[in-house]
């Protein structure tokens, strides 16, 4: 008699992700997917004892930067560690497709200055075996993974590519470059794309101090591309923005929403000192939602860490102007100079950020 399953995890306590409560039962698994949750299922043709084990959905890592990672490497750490069965890149509008070959360094420093993965990791790791982002797509089906990856088209890549120099300096964009985004963008989610991230935040920054090209896209601009998802009828707009100043709102996000016709989420975070702004945020997020719009937030589990010091990519003098005249000098020679006297006063003496907004403040 053959098995009514090809796999029964039996006897676990599952949370099933839908809010109802815990409760013991026993999980079948037929053709991959999972066809019966219950008491006393019949047999599998193998088995897991999991009694007294949690067993859930795999986890959606909804916000990474393995952009950099996933042409090398088969492995998805530490996200594949804690349960997490997909992962979804391209985040905050960070990402290396699309990209012309002279555009390669420019993406390489933002990666390394948004998340402080070392420039000589991506330069060695990036075959750099595509320019178009369906190109980018096609590298990554053609590789297996510990977990499954849904890709965000990366607004900052998307411009540099349309834009050149000119997006790299977040000059405004024109009408021509703007309808040859929304062009791309529609490839992009036809080729498989979840959707659209970008950042105008100044926290993002390239290891050489400039801020993320998106930092200045216009609300016009933010909307054609939203339009785009609307038109389509998929995907979803990820946006990180300075929510945390006393006069943040989400007016701008609800527009974007608003002519996406399509989910948008946002990262929602707050500084140690000064006004808590994101009470009124929950409150307008609430208020949207109740309009109609599909918008979350997105949350940390934890607060942040962040470690800095003259090895790293980071800082807390790491954009002042004597600072980064001894920024290439090799280590031991720059910590003679940080030694003197009088180069210690004229660091302290400088703005932080040249902004100037307190980046690491």
């Amino acid at each position: 008699m053959s098995a009514a399953f090809d796999l029964v995890i039996r006897g676990g306590t599952v949370v099933d992700g839908t809010g109802a409560d815990p409760r013991l039962a026993d999980v079948g698994v037929r053709d991959g997917l999972i066809a019966a949750v219950g008491e006393g299922l019949e047999r599998g043709a193998q088995e897991i004892d999991a009694r007294g084990l949690i067993v859930t959905p795999g986890f959606v890592d909804i916000h990474t930067h393995y952009d950099g990672q996933v042409p090398w490497d088969n492995r998805l750490q530490p996200s594949s560690c804690h349960g997490v069965t997909t992962a979804v890149i391209g985040n905050c509008g960070v990402g290396f497709a699309p990209c012309r070959p002279d555009s390669r360094d420019e993406l390489v420093r933002l990666m390394e200055g948004v998340e402080d993965i070392p420039y000589p990791v991506l330069t060695e790791g990036l075959p750099w075996t595509w320019t178009s982002f369906e190109e980018y797509l096609d590298v990554l089906a053609s590789r297996s993974y510990d977990m499954d990856i849904a890709a965000y088209l990366p607004h900052a890549a998307l411009r540099v590519y349309v834009m050149g120099e000119r997006g790299a300096n977040r000059e405004p964009a024109t009408k021509q470059d703007i309808a040859e985004m929304c062009r791309l963008l529609g490839l992009a989610l036809d080729a498989g794309a979840l959707g659209i991230a970008t950042s105008r935040t100044i926290f993002h920054r390239s290891s050489d101090g400039r801020s993320i090209p998106t930092l200045d896209a216009s609300d016009a601009e933010l909307i054609a591309l939203a339009q785009v998802l609307a038109e389509k009828g998929k995907g979803v707009f990820q946006i990180v923005e300075d929510l945390h100043l006393p006069t943040a709102s989400l007016d701008a996000m609800r527009a974007i929403a608003r002519a996406a016709g399509r989910p948008l989420t946002f990262s929602v975070g707050t500084g140690n000192s000064g006004p808590q702004v994101w009470p009124k945020l929950l409150d307008q997020l609430a208020a949207a939602n109740a309009e109609g719009l599909v918008m979350k937030g997105q949350l940390m589990p934890r607060g942040i860490g962040m470690i800095l010091g003259c090895e790293l990519t980071l800082n807390p003098f790491y954009t002042t102007a004597t600072y980064r005249r001894l920024s290439d000098l090799p280590l031991a020679e720059r910590l003679a100079q940080l030694r003197k006297p009088q180069v210690r006063e004229a660091i302290l003496a400088e703005p932080v950020d040249p902004d100037p907004a307190l980046v690491l403040g």
